[in-house]
């Protein structure tokens, strides 16, 4: 048998004559709102107006009591801690229903006449601490028949944010306490609360018996097909008629995951789930279509569900563009097993097969370094398939060059630094290891490159001069002057204008890196992996190798998986492509999107550098959207700046876009979706001319001195002479391109 879960909220009732502040008990409870919808228990439409209601009342009396009536119907107890501390509990009006593998949330009210800030605590003779060794025969021998059965459920308070883990010492507040049933039908639970030793009310009056039904719980099969009707992965999203999330988020073990609303599960794989309506999103990433079904659980059935997923593009097969995200996490952040280990393959995989990925980069980091480097082989990891590789690499975070930048290291062979024993011998700055990698063979390249690169305006490239004071694509104004030590920058997880300024200008100058499209799961986005994307041209078969290669040598680019800009060509030609000053040339790109069908006008109201709520979805179609039309517009980028634009349908039908442009002199030009898709450049080479912006080639000379104020301070003593030596290199180069830059003026 599986265990259930409840979850209780504790609140405060019988308070209209008090003086309780509305503002506080308004803000609590909006978080409380919030941690609900995190749990996958969110309130009812009619509850949350009567709480907006509550909160906008101009009379404070009146919103107390507003906010209290709209909660009542979900409160199965009321614990009231008087002035001398004691603790004592009633009843509340919410029904104390429960489901077998499942959560209830409940609300109970706390009035704290004591204005104490200790935890509330919650006991019961009915609780098992370690439900899972009930399964053991040798554990159900120790315990015995009588205590087994009575000892059904788990009893622990939710104390993370959004909630606090103290009571707040307001008069009223809310916590929240999860209780697990591991059976079906009626079970008796006797709760008591306190705020520690000597708390407790005489006469027996803080604890409370609760008679509790559970529902019991359905094994459902899964039918699960892809496009071709083949056995595959998908991502389901489950949610009963009151929009509660199954299985519940609270208590997900690997391979599921707590911070997201999906699951993944194969073909042959199960679900419970408890009688009641349901709805199930199905979807196997953002290259698919999301399918809704509706279907009702009861004693008759149903036995098995069937998932049919539909693409809408499969960049793939029909155009030989391989989709990767060189940047997601097995352990950190949001991952909650064994945080200093965090998951394994088998959990990592799983969101990769469900989002579709040809290829993921499962980089070791700080957190968990020592446990997940053992899964590093240099090789493709052993869980991959052919159209699905996953292989460990290495990112730079957490170690002591961290503040120069994040680097992600591609393709390694090696993962220890020569001569180190531990994160803490590494070198303290980027360039040795930029070194040691290249050395290797490996692909390099910036993470969350917009981090510490802020700026006020939304300019592209901006001329303000960020701080350089952050993790992201920093020390990359030094590494770039030296031939060969870094190839990309990767963008798509922090805002666009910080990404693609910085990058722009030292495009502007002749340096001829790539951008690349992230995630950086489950960091800076938890929601899923591949919400930012790099789909790479190549030829079948698939391989890692090949795909790094790609990515570093341009025929890639960055897309948020619902936006296309493929072969991209300039006369017919990728990478470098030589003409004469005067010609005409066509320039061409195959561009393929698709838009929800109604607009979001929040996410489209958003300023670039803003994201909606925890996803943190900067680069997105949405955003692109031009008014309330299913169009976007496809720019055409000269030396930073669009000279050209083409709007199309983002129908999910390819249209080929087409511009001539008149060589000016040697430049670089890229497509763009604003903030979508961008490809990486082709060159046009006119002679033996140098591409030098002389605001670029200013902007980055300051940019070096900017960085080297903010990092100096981290670099050892032992190693700041050889980091010195390569700043003043850096200044020399950019003052190179200074002249020639005025050198071209003067033509």
């Amino acid at each position: 048998m599986k265990l259930s879960a409840l979850l209780l909220v504790v609140g405060v009732g019988g308070l209209w004559g008090q003086s309780v502040a509305l503002q506080p008990l308004a803000q609590q409870v909006r978080r409380l709102e919030d941690a609900l919808a995190f749990l996958g228990q969110p309130l009812p439409e009619e509850a949350r107006r009567g709480i907006a209601a509550g909160v906008a009342a101009e009379d404070e009396a009146a919103g107390v009591k507003q906010i209290e009536a709209a909660l009542a119907p979900f409160v199965l107890a009321r614990v009231e801690i008087n002035a001398e501390a004691r603790v004592k509990v009633e009843r509340g009006a919410a029904r104390a229903e429960l489901v077998q593998g499942g959560t209830r949330a409940f609300l109970i009210q706390v009035v704290n006449l004591a204005h104490v800030t200790s935890p509330l605590v919650v006991t019961s003779p009915n609780a098992a601490p370690l439900m899972e060794s009930y399964r053991r025969p040798a554990s159900r021998e120790r315990i015995g028949a009588a205590e087994l059965r009575d000892r059904w459920a788990q009893f622990t308070f939710f104390r993370r944010a959004p909630l606090m883990e103290r009571l707040s010492g307001l008069e009223l507040e809310y916590v929240v306490l999860e209780v697990m049933s591991r059976d079906a039908g009626q079970r008796a639970g006797l709760l008591a609360f306190d705020v520690g030793q000597g708390t407790q009310d005489i006469g027996f009056r803080n604890d409370i018996s609760i008679l509790f039904e559970a529902a019991p719980a359905r094994r459902i099969g899964l039918e699960i097909r892809d496009e071709r009707g083949a056995a595959t992965t998908a991502s389901l999203t489950i949610r009963d008629g009151r929009g509660r999330l199954y299985p519940n988020p609270s208590k997900r073990l690997a391979p599921d995951f707590f911070f997201q609303p999906q699951v993944y599960r194969k073909d042959g794989e199960t679900i419970e789930l408890p009688h009641g309506e349901y709805t199930m999103v199905s979807t196997g990433g953002p290259e698919y279509v999301a399918r809704t079904a509706r279907f009702v659980v009861d004693g008759k059935g149903p036995r098995n569900l069937a998932v049919k997923l539909e693409r809408w593009i499969d960049p793939a097969r029909q155009y030989g563009w391989y989709s990767g995200d060189p940047h997601i996490h097995a352990a950190g952040c949001s991952h909650y097993q064994k945080p200093s280990e965090g998951v394994n393959p088998e959990d990592m995989i799983r969101q990769i097969a469900g989002e579709k990925l040809n290829l993921a980069s499962v980089l070791t980091w700080g957190p968990g370094y020592y446990h997940q480097k053992k899964f590093f082989t240099g090789q493709d990891d052993r869980l991959s398939s052919d159209d699905q590789l996953m292989h460990y690499d290495l990112e730079v975070s957490g170690f002591p060059s961290s503040d120069s930048g994040h680097l992600a290291l591609l393709g390694l062979k090696e993962q220890d630094y020569p001569g180190t024993a531990k994160l803490e011998d590494w070198p303290s700055w980027n360039v040795p290891i930029l070194e040691w990698a290249k050395k290797q063979g490996a692909v390099t390249g910036y993470t969350h490159s917009g981090w510490g690169l802020q700026v006020m305006d939304g300019k592209i490239p901006s001329l303000a001069m960020p701080g350089f004071d952050g993790i992201g694509a920093n020390e990359y104004i030094v590494d770039v002057t030296r031939p060969g030590t870094i190839d990309f920058i990767a963008g798509g997880d922090t805002p666009p204008v910080w990404e693609l300024s910085i990058w722009y200008h030292t495009l502007n100058v002749g340096y001829r890196t790539k951008i690349a499209g992230e995630t950086d799961f489950p960091c800076i986005t938890d929601e899923r992996v591949g919400l930012g994307r790099t789909y790479v041209k190549l030829d079948a078969p698939l391989t890692y190798r090949k795909w790094i290669d790609g990515l570093k040598e341009g025929r890639s680019y960055l897309s948020d998986g619902r936006m296309h800009l493929m072969d991209f060509a300039v006369g017919g030609k990728q990478g470098e492509v030589k003409a004469a000053k005067g010609e005409e040339v066509e320039v061409t790109v195959e561009a393929v999107g698709l838009l929800d069908r109604v607009p979001n006008r929040e996410l489209q109201a958003l300023s670039y550098d803003q994201h909606p709520g925890q996803q943190r979805v900067y680069w997105t179609i949405e955003r692109a959207r031009v008014g309330d039309t299913n169009e976007v517009p496809v720019e055409l980028v000269r030396n930073g700046k669009v000279i050209a634009t083409a709007t199309i349908p983002a129908d999910g039908k390819r249209h080929r876009v087409s511009f001539r442009v008149k060589v000016e002199g040697s430049a670089w030009l890229a497509a763009r979706v604003m903030p979508a898709a961008h490809t990486n450049p082709v060159w046009v080479k006119v002679g033996e001319e140098e591409i030098a912006e002389r605001e670029s080639a200013e902007w980055c000379l300051r940019a070096v001195e900017q960085c080297w104020s903010q990092k100096a301070r981290f670099i050892r003593p032992g190693e700041k002479a050889a980091a010195r030596a390569a700043y003043d290199a850096a200044r020399e180069a950019y003052r190179k391109k200074i002249e020639q830059a005025r050198d071209r003026s003067r033509e």
